[in-house]
Formats: structure tokens, sequence, C-alpha cells
């Protein structure tokens, strides 16, 4: 499953802003360090860390992916191996114990109940 990519309010209210605010002057300067320039920046800075994080996720999620591929065909080989063993020792051995199965002779058979029927 795809992580969720992340987008912004407050940069598309930002950019909203700039805009009508470059419309008054494209070198707006109301004083204190506050201009259009500066403005700009951090709307350019916001947008390029949010499309990092984007790409990151985007990367986390092909390899979360090759993870679990992976496991499966770790999980597929141990089974094939396990069998493997059963196959030339025989599954009641103490090799195929030792292999990480359990001998059948050790396998713990369920015990049925008889049903008791009212008289």
């Amino acid at each position: 499953m795809a992580r969720q990519k992340r987008s912004s309010r407050t940069l598309g209210k930002a950019e909203t802003r700039l805009a009508s605010i470059k419309s008054i002057s494209p070198t707006l300067d109301v004083g204190e360090g506050l201009t259009v320039k500066d403005y700009t920046e951090k709307i350019d800075s916001l947008r390029k860390f949010l499309e990092t994080y984007n790409t990151i996720l985007s990367t986390i999620d092909v390899l979360r992916t090759q993870i679990v591929e992976n496991e499966q065909d770790l999980a597929d080989y141990s089974e094939k191996i396990l069998r493997g063993i059963a196959y030339k020792y025989g599954n009641n051995s103490h090799e195929y114990q030792m292999a990480g199965g359990t001998r059948k002779s050790d396998r713990k058979r369920t015990a049925r109940q008889s049903l008791v029927l009212p008289k």
C-alpha cells in the first residue's frame, strides 16, 4: 500500500496571496524585512521540502515492496530446503528436527471427543 503523499494548504494560500501581492507591486517592501522576494523564497523552500518528502516516500514504497518480495522468496526457499531435508533424511529424522522441522513422531495428535447424545 502506497504511503499518502503530503500537500500543504498553507503553501496553496501563500501562493495565492503572493500572486495578489505581486499585482500590487512585484517589488513590494512593507518594512521590517517583509519583501516579495523573501516571501517567494520561503514559498519555494517549502515547495522543495514537500517535493523531497514526497519523493522519499515513493522511494520508501519501492523499498518496502522489495522487502516484502524478498521475504516471500526467502520463506519459499526455507520451505523448499526443509522439504529437501525431509526427502533426503525423512520427516521423522533428527536431521529434519535439527533443520527446524517437527518430527512426525513428535507431533501431537488431537484427540477426538465422542459425541454424547442426550437420552
